[in-house]
Parts: structure tokens; C-alpha cells; sequence
């Protein structure tokens, strides 16, 4: 008789599975650009619906182009078990970052097929859409219209640099679905995924079980003072905005310094005119404030303000700071967190309570849904970079921590 002590995932198989779908979008340094709604992402999503389909599960999708892939349960009338993530990457990402937990979760239901295992309740793997926000603003969108932190209008609205809107690009990849986003019931949902950071590498620990995740905020900053010519305007009479900037970046850095374990980032600037012999009169930047408590992520913002008012007057500068995303601090379900831990314990996996410093799918979820996340280490603590790696043994580890906790939810009635 088959139980949930003697089933292991095909590893090999998982592997074959992530390489297959990194030749979509492969980059020279060896990772991704599968941008969110590309024709290289349609790509990623009709491998993975022919894969589903293959597996013998019924794909849906739904209005913000979510793709649901289901396997049938004894009891069909019982909410799901479901796990997923992304397959959109960074302009220069890694094969795993989010393709790993969408992978994982095939991965089991191809499991439950070979040793025709039978479910109570059904399960099904998510794709969610642009989870990584690198190209349509703010992250989290498909997930975040699931569950109701956006309305579809607005979803549907988000535009790139280019000025194309993630409703129009839905429609022109064949992805924007007839089903409503949300209004659906889990009755849990895990993400499995590699940690983006050094601890469980550093720790020698194969599982992280995940608590939740840290609190972001998101800000588009434009400072503007005046444009004018780099070789006859005096030191003392410019109002050059690029210098501005300089000075608050350098301050948002200083603020993480000054609560950590919180972190900031100024990740894109944009300067206008952009000329050589142009003293820049407006830049654009954006920074991104992190912290696992929501009153010290507060504290931090706050500081930014400061900072913006005392550089931008001192200079005679203008400035706009918008609050464009707002992700409070993510606490998990108990049951899928001992679920998950029950997992890696039962394997003789190491492992250790962690949170996440990076924002997932899964935070959103958790406002709908009872939720768990699984992590496996990446080689150094990279992610969000071509370089980024992982064990095939690691990798497979997670992929069966989480089948058990799936299985664990979805026995009963």
C-alpha cells in the first residue's frame, strides 16, 4: 500500500523539468529574461498548460491570466490544495526564482500519477502573473487582484516603460482569461521556493520553514531643479537635480544601517536629459524599504521624508515622493507552518524557522487562504541574477517537504 512515508518525488525528473523550461528565455551568463506578458513568458506558460495537460489536469485561467492546473480529488466538491508561484523573471534572472515552486508543484502531481495515489481533496498548481514587478509596477499584481488587495481595473491598467498595459499584453499573449480573479476558495496554498539569501546555506540547512515575510514599501521619487549647460553655469548657481538624488540615495542606504535587520534599495534611476554637458534638471528614482515590523518599516519611511525635505531644500530643489506599494509584514498559518516542519522533520531534512526578506505570491494568498512557504538554499545567496543556482538534491528535498505538507491538508473531509 502506497502512504505519504514511502512516496518520493522523480528528482531527476524535477531537473529535467527546470532545464527544459530555462531554455526559454536562456541568457548568456546561464540564467532568464522571461519578462512578465513577453512572448518568451506566452512560452513559459504554453510549456507548462501542455505539461498540466499532459498530466491530465484541467487548466483554467483566469481575468489577470492566474492559470490554475487541477488534479482531481475523491471528493471534487472540497476546496483545493494548492501550491504555485511564477514563471516570469528579471530582466537578468535565474532559472529558479519562481519556476522552481511552479515546477515543484507539477512535479508532485506527476508523483501522485505513477503511484496512482488518490487525493480527498483535489490539487492544483498556480501560476501567478508578474510576480516580479520588473516590468509592470507593483510587484504581485496577478495574486494581488486574487485577493482583492487590487481591483481587476487597476490590474489590468498597470503599464511598462513602454507604455503597454498588462490587460492589452494578456490579450495579445492569449492569456486573458473568462474566469473571475478571485472569489475562489483553498484550503491551503504552499509555495515552495529558493531562499534569495546566505542563511541556510551558511547554516548547512536544507529546509527553511517560512513564518512569513517582511513588510515593503515601494517609492517613485522625481526630484526637479533646473537643466543648463554643463561648461558656463557656476557651482553656486545650479539647481542640478542629479546631485539631489545622489545625496538621498546615499541617506536610504544609511537608513537600513540604522534599523536593521531592515534593508533598502535604489534600484532604477532615469535622468533627464541624460546629455553629457547637461546639467541633469529631473531624475526618477525608486527605493524600496523593507523591514519585519510594520511600525519600524514606518520609522523608516519617515526617515526618507526627512531626508527628501532636508537635501532637496538645502539645494533649492523640488521633489514628489509617491508611495506606489504598500505590503504590510505576512504572518503564516500554524497548521501549514507545522505541516511543512512535520515534512522535514519526518524526512530527517535539516531545518530551521525563517522569514522571508523577499515578497512572494504567497503573502497575498495568505489574506485569503490558510498558507505555508518551503525554502531550499541557493548557491551564495544569489537570486535575481543570471548566476543564480541550486542543488539538484536541494531542490528535490523541497519538492518532497512539500508534497507532504500537501498531502497532510488534503486528507479528510
Amino acid at each position: 500500500m502506497t502512504t505519504t512515508q514511502n512516496i518520493k518525488i522523480d528528482g531527476e525528473r524535477l531537473w529535467r523539468s527546470l532545464m527544459e523550461m530555462a531554455k526559454i528565455g536562456a541568457t548568456e551568463k546561464g540564467g532568464n529574461k522571461r519578462l512578465a506578458l513577453s512572448d518568451l513568458d506566452k512560452q513559459g506558460r504554453d510549456l507548462f498548460v501542455r505539461w498540466c495537460r499532459e498530466a491530465g489536469c484541467a487548466v483554467t485561467v483566469d481575468a489577470m491570466g492566474n492559470i490554475f492546473a487541477r488534479r482531481k480529488g475523491k471528493r471534487d466538491d472540497l476546496a483545493p490544495v494548492v501550491c504555485g508561484s511564477h514563471l516570469d523573471t528579471q530582466p537578468t534572472g535565474g532559472k529558479f526564482d519562481g519556476v522552481y515552486g511552479v515546477l515543484a508543484g507539477l512535479e508532485v502531481i506527476r508523483t501522485l500519477n505513477d503511484l496512482h495515489y488518490e487525493t480527498d481533496a483535489p490539487i492544483e498548481v498556480s501560476v501567478w502573473t508578474n510576480e516580479e514587478g520588473s516590468r509592470f509596477a507593483p510587484a504581485m499584481v496577478g495574486s494581488g487582484v486574487f485577493a482583492g488587495v487590487f481591483d481587476l481595473a487597476y490590474g489590468h491598467s498597470r503599464a511598462d516603460l513602454d507604455g503597454k498595459t498588462i490587460g492589452a499584453e494578456l490579450t495579445r499573449i492569449g492569456y486573458r482569461g473568462d474566469l473571475p480573479a478571485g472569489g475562489r476558495k483553498f484550503r491551503a496554498f504552499f509555495e515552495a521556493h529558493i531562499e534569495q539569501g546566505p542563511i541556510l546555506e551558511a547554516e548547512r540547512k536544507t529546509i527553511g520553514v517560512v513564518q512569513g515575510i517582511q513588510g515593503i514599501r515601494w517609492f517613485e521619487v522625481t526630484v526637479t531643479g533646473a537643466e543648463s549647460h554643463a561648461g558656463t553655469t557656476p557651482m553656486n548657481r545650479r539647481k542640478d537635480a542629479m546631485l539631489g538624488a545622489a545625496r538621498v540615495v546615499d541617506q536610504v542606504n544609511a537608513i537600513a544601517l540604522d534599523f536593521q535587520p531592515g534593508v533598502s534599495t535604489v534600484g532604477l534611476v532615469q535622468v533627464s536629459p541624460n546629455s553629457r554637458n547637461t546639467i541633469p534638471g529631473t531624475v526618477f528614482f525608486t527605493v524600496d524599504l523593507r523591514h519585519p515590523d510594520d511600525d519600524v518599516l514606518l520609522k523608516m519611511k519617515a526617515r526618507l521624508d526627512a531626508a527628501l525635505n532636508e537635501v532637496c531644500g538645502g539645494l533649492g530643489l523640488a521633489f514628489v515622493n509617491k508611495e506606489i506599494w504598500w505590503s504590510p509584514a505576512v504572518h503564516y498559518d500554524q497548521a501549514c507552518i507545522d505541516a511543512v516542519r512535520q515534512a522535514a522533520s519526518e524526512m530527517g531534512f535539516p531545518h530551521r524557522d525563517i522569514v522571508s526578506g523577499a515578497g512572494h505570491d504567497a503573502g497575498y494568498i495568505a489574506r485569503v487562504a490558510p498558507v505555508g512557504m518551503v525554502f531550499v538554499p541557493c548557491k551564495d545567496g544569489i537570486s535575481h541574477n543570471e548566476i543564480e543556482d541550486a542543488s539538484p538534491d536541494d531542490l528535490a528535498a523541497g519538492c518532497n517537504v512539500l508534497m507532504r505538507a500537501m498531502l497532510a491538508q488534503a486528507a479528510g473531509g
